[in-house]
């Protein structure tokens, strides 16, 4: 038991106890100081340190001497980021990356976070500084959001608010940097908003005043929604008075355009727009810490891993290389190329990843055609007019090939809106009229969606068809596209009559019936056959089932050149069945008389809904002649 004066200073015997400690740490060798220092458990002073890498020798590829070197790192690059603030953000960036950032990244993320938890006043400090490192090393930023998004979802479950309020702050000026995309910051309002609580609500709100001026910008339909989001939840009275006051303060900034809250301070606004390089991380994604990257690790190329990070340096600072370095550099290229050759070219499938994370790797999980998907979307819903949609839409350079993600993005985003609208049809429209390929996939799509429309919903199923509709109307799509019909009792469901129903009858209300006939009884459209499956007349029965159709949804107008089939079919059935003579079959008379004689009769009724006639004929024909014989001569003459 340890025993204290009265005036609180240590006994004797304390003092004594802790002498003797003294003394035995100072046997200890220097490896093991070493280990314990690069593990952060002991703080050693730069003069002892430098001391203690001169006893373990230079050999570099020594444990103790990468353990020490580690510790280094971390010491260094904690100082820095503790340094850091809006006067020398742009003093102390040269010195950072001074520091093997790719070896520490982990420490450096590390560092980040726990700086920004421990100041969050200094978050946009922050977020600028990694904004400009994600240029060089794209796979820090993306590290570092990984790990503020796994914070924020532990955090959230935890219902740790301290915790999740840094994260979210973090998360917004990352956003605002364009580090992260927008769509992480709606997926967390979404979250937050979703079972409003008091705590939850006034958090959204702060994340709302962080990040609101880049959402206006960028995305302001999201931003409309989430305000709606508030305005329900104030109409509710659910939540205590003190946030509702919160929320109406919110209110308050929106109308003055977040003018208090600026996305980037003009002194930190370091990085040009065609720079930055943004992650699209969501929330839902399985994401991974990489925790093992703050944990030291023996490198065998340690030596070669430090000249290759030096060479980055002088290129990312502009710092002229030194000509026996140039040599150097080049022979070591020269002994790496001997070494490949003896080795053998490298395996195909395996991707060459370097370093700095510069690689081309062979994804085969389809993530490249998710963000693609994911990029049209957004820019289809955060824009406020089909121009603006249509303008950004052609800037993300879509790979050849895929072209047809776009227009089943546009077609999957119009059958989810409650009623159609028609910025939809008008931005199909213009990608028809940019470009060939675009018609020929919309005209593709149409064929897949009437192969498949019993899957749809009936307000998916009205939305689609009325944008097809306004893509033939304003000749968008050619009318070929409707051999895709056939209206006939056995090859309709349904829902592919509702389909044609609504496609049809919104084709009338805009053209006018006069004019969609017309365009339905064109004569090169007719030749070609585009029709004969919307006006079938090969079989009376299918012939009767379209005529009943069209009449039953108002359109019995276009139907009048199937009336007039109808009613001459019988006498195209007369003529094709008129007999001809047949010699065989004559009755002979004696004395060489001759007579013929033939008899037809029928009839043909027709009776529908709001038509109905019926028609029959009958007749016969006979025929003698007797000229040949005497006695006829002889009747003659009496």
């Amino acid at each position: 038991m340890v025993t204290r004066a009265r005036d609180g200073s240590p006994s004797e015997g304390e003092g004594r106890k802790r002498r003797r400690s003294e003394a035995q740490e100072a046997k200890v060798p220097s490896t093991r100081k070493a280990s314990a220092a690069a593990r952060g458990g002991v703080y050693i002073p730069p003069f002892k340190l430098a001391q203690m890498m001169k006893e373990v020798g230079p050999d570099k590829q020594s444990e103790s001497y990468q353990r020490l070197a580690w510790d280094a790192l971390r010491k260094s690059i904690n100082g820095l980021v503790n340094k850091v603030n809006k006067g020398n953000l742009k003093e102390i960036l040269p010195e950072i990356f001074g520091e093997n950032l790719v070896r520490g990244k982990g420490l450096f993320v590390r560092s980040l976070m726990k700086s920004q938890m421990a100041s969050p006043a200094f978050t946009n400090v922050y977020a600028s500084l990694v904004a400009v490192i994600n240029t060089k090393f794209p796979e820090i930023g993306e590290l570092l959001v990984t790990r503020v998004v796994l914070q924020f979802r532990r955090a959230y479950k935890r219902n740790d608010k301290p915790i999740c309020t840094a994260a979210c702050k973090f998360i917004a000026h990352l956003v605002n940097q364009q580090v992260e995309h927008e769509l992480l910051a709606l997926e967390i309002l979404a979250l937050l908003l979703e079972n409003p609580s008091n705590d939850s609500v006034e958090l959204a709100v702060t994340f709302v005043k962080e990040v609101g001026a880049m959402l206006l910008e960028v995305s302001p339909k999201g931003l409309h929604s989430v305000f709606e989001r508030f305005r329900g939840i104030l109409h509710e009275g659910e939540i205590h008075k003190r946030v509702q006051f919160i929320i109406e303060g919110l209110f308050t900034v929106r109308k003055t355009s977040f003018e208090d809250f600026p996305a980037v301070l003009q002194e930190l606004d370091l990085v040009e727009i065609d720079d930055q390089i943004t992650h699209e991380l969501s929330l839902e994604d399985k994401l991974d810490a990489q925790s093992g990257l703050d944990v030291f690790k023996l490198d065998p190329n340690f030596e070669e891993s430090e000249r290759e990070y030096g060479k980055m340096k002088k290129e990312i600072l502009g710092e002229s290389s030194s000509e026996e370095e140039d040599s150097d550099g080049e022979g070591s290229e020269e002994e790496d190329s001997e070494e490949e050759r003896d080795e053998g070219p490298p395996p195909t499938a395996a991707p060459v990843v370097t370093d700095a994370g510069g690689a081309g790797i062979t994804d085969m999980t389809e993530t490249d055609l998710v963000n693609l998907r994911r990029s049209i979307y957004l820019t289809i819903m955060s824009a406020l007019d089909f121009e603006e949609a249509g303008h950004k839409l052609m800037k993300i350079k879509i790979p050849e090939g895929k072209e047809d993600e776009l227009s089943s993005m546009i077609i999957e985003c119009c059958s989810q809106e409650r009623t159609y609208v028609k910025y939809y049809g008008l931005l199909a429209h213009r990608f028809c009229q940019v470009r060939r390929v675009y018609q020929d996939c919309f005209a593709e799509a149409f064929h897949k969606q009437y192969k498949t429309i019993h899957r749809l919903e009936t307000n998916k199923l009205r939305n689609v068809a009325k944008l097809f509709a306004h893509l033939l109307e304003t000749d968008g799509l050619p009318w070929s596209v409707l051999t895709a019909i056939k209206i006939t009792e056995d090859d309709t469901t349904s829902s592919s009559r509702i389909f044609i129903k609504i496609l049809f009858q919104e084709l009338a209300a805009s053209l006018g019936l006069k004019t969609l006939n017309e365009r339905l009884q064109e004569r090169s459209a007719v030749s070609s056959g585009w029709y004969d499956g919307v006006f079938p007349k090969n079989l009376p029965k299918d012939t009767r089932f379209s005529i009943n159709f069209f009449t039953s949804i108002g359109l019995g107008g276009l139907t009048d050149d199937m009336r007039a089939h109808l009613k001459n079919l019988p006498k195209t059935i007369m003529q094709n069945k008129q007999p001809n003579p047949v010699p065989s079959s004559r009755p002979q008379k004696n004395k060489g008389g001759r007579s013929d004689s033939c008899s037809y009769s029928g009839s043909y009724s027709y009776s529908g809904s709001s038509y109905s006639y019926s028609y029959s004929y009958s007749g016969s024909y006979s025929y003698s002649d007797t000229a040949d014989s005497g006695e006829g001569r002889k009747k003659g003459k009496k």
